[in-house]
């Protein structure tokens, strides 16, 4: 057991957050100063003290974490000290600060610790964002709609998701559409206009095609959509995919859908609870692309129980063979409140390895194929501690994904579980408007999540 104090410090989390990356919770405790008694404690334990020459900026005090447990364990994150969800947002603000190329990698790899291919990822996907969407346009939102019903429960998943039956949906739909017209004319009336409208989930396409239809049918009536450049519909598990769904979304100008396939291992799918099948994800593509001109996205997770990378070589190999624009690649993120945790809450840690050369083997394939990296986010509990990356065809990027992690534009978000993001920047601020998570209780107070949007979103705070 490692007994870690780190003088001078008030607040553990980001500290915390960073000893985790190397060393199982189980087998840490985290004190300040005013924290630690070592009578109290056993021989056996082993005392690690960071901090004792008083540095006051946080970044300091983690680099010499890093550097002391990575003398320790002999491991090097290549993430360095870095553990926000968001590091080419950190990347934009460091271009900004330095504007030469090669001093932005110096900072990355020098002060924040990053491995230099970790950094040149960084670099090469905010120089496609910048290239291909720039800045983000004078009076723009993007508008998030959440469907939080999803046919089963998969084992790694934490999302807002319910498996409910069509009566229950109808009576969400209901409250959805009331947030919906609130939303569009406060957008009309504060003179805002969706630059991408995304619904997501959850699984949209749990909604039959009459209430598919009945909500975009509301969407293209409330939204001003004349400056709208991106439509996109979560359409992801394979088994909800139909060719009526699908004529639905593309009579409604939807652009973008998603096809989420995770492996194309029909044991996985079992093992991980996918009510689908490897034929299954086969059929949806067709089906798609005889339905409509989309831009079809599909999902991949690298890390699965007991894949391979073998087997997650031969999912890539599959889905490229499909031709989808874009493919994003996942790290398995072991969420606490997930089944796989439950099972075996270590289980990211076991996994460092598998997933690295997984990741290697999809960088290497999507290249091969004419697939650029295009956005990045990282989440707690991921095996190695890496990163997804969504990669796509030249000229097929989805704005929505770059603008929500970049941070630098409002978001909309309606539904269950939404939370809304409003971006001042004059004094480059975000204000969380939040929705509940559950949606019986989003149902029950509607009136109390528009009430909070008009007050926090809608005026200004």
């Amino acid at each position: 057991m490692y007994n870690i104090v780190i003088h001078k410090i008030s607040d553990k989390y980001d500290f915390s957050e960073l000893i985790k990356i190397f060393i199982p919770p189980k087998e840490f405790s985290l004190f300040t100063e005013w924290e630690y008694d070592g009578d109290e404690f056993d021989e056996e334990d082993t005392l690690i003290e960071f901090n004792t020459a008083g540095f006051t900026e946080k970044n300091q005090i983690k680099r010499e974490i890093y550097m002391g447990l990575s003398q320790i364990t002999g491991v090097a994150p290549p993430w360095g000290i870095l553990t926000g969800v968001r590091p080419v947002k950190m990347a934009r603000e460091v271009f900004e600060q330095y504007g030469s190329k090669t001093e932005v990698l110096k900072k990355l790899t020098e002060f924040y610790l990053l491995s230099h291919e970790k950094a040149l990822l960084l670099t090469d996907i905010y120089e496609y964002q910048q290239r291909t969407w720039g800045s983000v346009p004078g009076g723009s939102a993007g508008v998030y709609i959440g469907i939080p019903f999803c046919p089963t429960r998969c084992l790694y998943c934490s999302f807002t998701s319910n498996q409910k039956g069509e009566d229950e949906i109808e009576k969400y739909l209901e409250a959805l559409i009331k947030e919906i017209e609130y939303a569009g004319s406060a957008m009309r009336e504060s003179n805002i206009y969706p630059e991408s409208i995304y619904i997501g989930g959850g699984t949209p396409t749990t909604l039959t095609a009459r209430q598919l239809d009945r909500l975009l049918s509301r969407v293209e009536t409330c939204f001003d959509l004349s400056k709208t450049v991106e439509f996109t519909v979560e359409a992801g598990r394979p088994d909800t995919i139909t060719a009526e769904k699908l004529k639905v979304l593309s009579e409604h100008g939807v652009q973008r859908i998603s096809i989420n396939p995770q492996t194309m291992k029909d044991e996985t799918l079992k093992l991980i609870g996918r009510s689908h099948s490897v034929e299954n994800i086969r059929d949806a593509f067709k089906t798609a692309k005889e339905s409509g001109n989309f831009i079809i996205n599909a999902d991949l997770i690298a890390g699965l129980p007991g894949e391979t990378p073998e087997d997650f070589e031969e999912t890539l190999r599959q889905i490229i063979s499909l031709e989808p624009a874009n493919i994003t690649v996942h790290t398995l993120a072991v969420k606490r409140a997930s089944k796989l945790i439950e099972a075996d809450e270590e289980y990211h840690y076991k996994q460092d390895a598998v997933v690295k050369e997984m990741l290697k083997r999809a960088k290497e394939g999507l290249k091969d194929a004419g697939y650029v990296p295009y956005y990045l986010y990282r989440q707690k509990h991921m095996a190695g501690a890496l990163e997804n990356v969504g990669y796509c065809k030249e000229d097929t990027s989805c704005v929505y994904n770059i603008r929500i992690m970049d941070e630098r534009q409002s978001i909309l978000a309606l539904g269950a579980g939404g939370i809304s993001k409003r971006y001042y920047p004059e004094e480059n601020r975000l204000e969380r408007v939040p929705n509940v998570s559950n949606y019986e209780i989003y149902i029950d107070r509607l009136d109390e999540m528009i009430e909070r949007k008009r007050k926090n979103f809608f005026e200004e705070v």
